[in-house]
């Protein structure tokens, strides 16, 4: 069985992955630095053309081999207007919501390597002196970049190097509490990569052998749909998205427990597939949940819409407020980790 140890290790990884920003089309660095951790733990990881990272744990039967996806890329903004107030319109990367953008703290790349500060605000964001604050639709019209710089007009921030193009993006806040609560912007879906990365760990330190071929791929362009659309390797007949268990008013699961999707938005996960990890949650002990989301897509339906002959699943620490202020708990990891343990039957 294995240890809860590998699920702090799966945090302590997570939370270095989240100190690194990579919005969708933002990706290098995030993905370089995720190869070179599998690959100093004596895994053959590299690069894809598109920029994921593709991992092979080894093992037996290459013919019936299983792809594990999570996704390293998270929501973001990009300027796409600079202002005559020398303030910066955003449009959104992936579903990031102004609703919940309003008061964070960004940072600005621009294309020379320079990085700015700023808050994300309503326009005339004073309750003082804005009458109408309280009714104010908050959209990416409304809400908007005041950098942390002493800029009064577009040409103010042009002499910074701040350009249209530039990415935005958005700090984490990412915390740990005594209690085993994970709290951070895009646990979606960085909980996740630490947790391929804890069963990884486990695997190497116990000299395991699959009794199928184990990949993964991580991938960069899930929150804009074609993460998972191809870097499928030779013999891959079954693939599950590892990627967050949805936490909300009518599902069951909760952030201590491992989510077990049995259909979203993209239709019904594969009935067998969906089985077998109810089966090894059991085996295992693992506190799980078996739920319907609503509104949701997965790396492995992209994999699909592609056209691979696959079957395929969905597993995933439960995750409270999805694309807000995320909340998952360390229990959900270990319960994750089980699931992946008995499937794999290591």
């Amino acid at each position: 069985m294995i240890e809860k140890k590998y699920a702090d290790y799966a945090w302590e990884k997570t939370a270095a992955l989240l100190a690194i920003d990579s919005p969708s089309g933002f990706t290098d660095r995030a993905a370089k630095w995720v190869c070179g951790e599998f690959q100093q733990m004596g895994f053959n990881a590299y690069l894809t053309a598109k920029g994921g990272v593709i991992v092979d744990f080894g093992g037996e039967a290459a013919d019936n081999a299983l792809l594990l996806e999570a996704h390293a890329d998270t929501l973001g903004g990009m300027v796409a207007q600079i202002k005559g107030t020398g303030c910066l319109k955003l449009t959104n990367l992936g579903g990031m919501n102004a609703n919940n953008a309003e008061a964070e703290n960004v940072r600005i790349h621009t294309r020379s390597g320079q990085v700015y500060e700023g808050t994300c605000q309503l326009h005339d964001p004073s309750i003082h002196v804005n009458g109408g604050y309280n009714d104010a639709k908050r959209s990416w019209d409304s809400v908007e970049v005041v950098l942390d710089e002493d800029v009064h007009s577009a040409a103010d921030v042009r002499a910074l190097g701040i350009e249209v193009g530039d990415v935005v993006c958005f700090d984490p806040r990412t915390r740990r509490t005594a209690s085993g609560y994970l709290k951070s912007r895009f646990l979606d879906d960085k909980l996740s990569v630490g947790i391929l990365m804890g069963f990884a760990k486990y695997v190497k330190d116990n000299a395991l052998t699959p009794t199928r071929r184990v990949y993964a791929h991580i991938t960069v362009y899930e929150e804009v749909g074609h993460g998972g659309c191809g870097s499928v390797p030779e013999g891959v007949t079954e693939a599950i998205s590892v990627d967050m268990g949805c936490v909300g008013d009518g599902l069951t699961c909760t952030e201590r427990q491992v989510s077990i999707c049995a259909k979203d938005s993209g239709g019904p996960y594969s009935y067998g597939v969906v089985g077998k990890l109810i089966e090894a949650a059991k085996k295992t002990g693992a506190d799980y949940a078996v739920d319907v989301y609503p509104h949701y897509g997965s790396d492995v339906e992209a994999t699909l819409r592609a056209g691979y002959d696959i079957r395929h699943g969905l597993i995933g620490a439960g995750v409270f407020a999805s694309h807000g202020y995320e909340r998952s708990h360390i229990d959900g990891v270990y319960n994750t980790l089980k699931v992946l343990c008995g499937y794999l039957d290591v």
